[in-house]
Protein backbone atom coordinates (compact mmCIF):
# COMPACT_ATOMS: atom_id res chain seq x y z
CA UNK A 1 0.00 0.00 0.00
CA UNK A 2 3.00 2.38 0.75
CA UNK A 3 5.02 1.40 -1.90
CA UNK A 4 1.77 2.17 -4.59
CA UNK A 5 1.47 5.51 -2.34
CA UNK A 6 4.76 6.34 -2.96
CA UNK A 7 4.69 5.34 -7.29
CA UNK A 8 1.74 7.48 -8.03
CA UNK A 9 3.01 10.75 -6.27
CA UNK A 10 6.32 9.99 -8.21
CA UNK A 11 3.43 9.98 -10.79
CA UNK A 12 1.77 13.21 -10.20
CA UNK A 13 5.71 15.04 -9.55
CA UNK A 14 6.45 18.10 -11.92
CA UNK A 15 9.95 18.94 -11.94
CA UNK A 16 12.05 21.68 -13.44
CA UNK A 17 15.54 23.36 -13.72
CA UNK A 18 16.45 26.38 -11.65
CA UNK A 19 19.74 28.21 -10.95
CA UNK A 20 21.05 26.35 -8.26
CA UNK A 21 23.87 23.99 -7.38
CA UNK A 22 21.22 21.14 -7.56
CA UNK A 23 19.57 22.54 -10.91
CA UNK A 24 16.79 19.69 -10.72
CA UNK A 25 13.93 20.57 -8.29
CA UNK A 26 10.64 18.29 -8.08
CA UNK A 27 7.63 18.69 -5.73
CA UNK A 28 4.28 17.25 -5.37
CA UNK A 29 1.30 19.79 -5.65
CA UNK A 30 -0.76 17.08 -3.24
CA UNK A 31 1.48 17.10 -0.68
CA UNK A 32 2.27 19.94 0.76
CA UNK A 33 5.52 20.98 1.77
CA UNK A 34 6.93 17.31 -0.46
CA UNK A 35 9.86 18.86 -2.59
CA UNK A 36 13.63 17.82 -3.51
CA UNK A 37 16.55 19.21 -5.64
CA UNK A 38 19.14 17.02 -7.31
CA UNK A 39 22.45 17.56 -9.53
CA UNK A 40 20.29 15.16 -12.08
CA UNK A 41 16.83 14.25 -12.65
CA UNK A 42 17.53 11.06 -11.49
CA UNK A 43 19.19 12.32 -8.35
CA UNK A 44 15.95 14.65 -7.83
CA UNK A 45 13.42 11.60 -8.41
CA UNK A 46 15.37 9.54 -5.64
CA UNK A 47 15.54 12.61 -3.41
CA UNK A 48 11.93 12.95 -3.60
CA UNK A 49 11.29 9.22 -3.18
CA UNK A 50 12.99 9.84 0.30
CA UNK A 51 11.37 13.07 0.80
CA UNK A 52 7.83 11.20 0.30
CA UNK A 53 9.14 8.42 2.86
CA UNK A 54 10.16 10.39 5.68
CA UNK A 55 7.02 12.80 4.88
CA UNK A 56 4.57 9.56 4.89
CA UNK A 57 6.63 8.59 8.29
CA UNK A 58 6.16 11.66 10.25
CA UNK A 59 2.59 12.34 9.11
CA UNK A 60 1.87 8.80 10.60
CA UNK A 61 3.85 9.63 13.86
CA UNK A 62 1.90 12.95 14.23
CA UNK A 63 -1.45 11.36 13.57
CA UNK A 64 -1.21 13.81 10.29
CA UNK A 65 -4.12 13.03 7.58
CA UNK A 66 -2.63 11.81 4.47
CA UNK A 67 -4.35 12.92 1.30
CA UNK A 68 -5.55 10.35 -0.58
CA UNK A 69 -3.85 10.29 -4.70
CA UNK A 70 -6.48 8.96 -6.65
CA UNK A 71 -7.53 5.00 -5.49
CA UNK A 72 -4.11 5.75 -3.19
CA UNK A 73 -5.06 6.25 0.45
CA UNK A 74 -3.05 5.45 3.28
CA UNK A 75 -5.18 5.62 6.76
CA UNK A 76 -5.57 3.31 10.08
CA UNK A 77 -1.70 2.18 10.19
CA UNK A 78 -1.32 0.62 13.65
CA UNK A 79 1.61 0.85 15.90
CA UNK A 80 3.69 -2.14 15.14
CA UNK A 81 6.76 -2.77 18.40
CA UNK A 82 9.32 -5.07 17.34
Amino acid sequence: MITEYIEEALNRAHYEIIEDEEPFYGEIEELDGVWATGKTLEECRNNLKDVIEGWILLSIKKGIPIPSLGEFIIEDVEEVVA
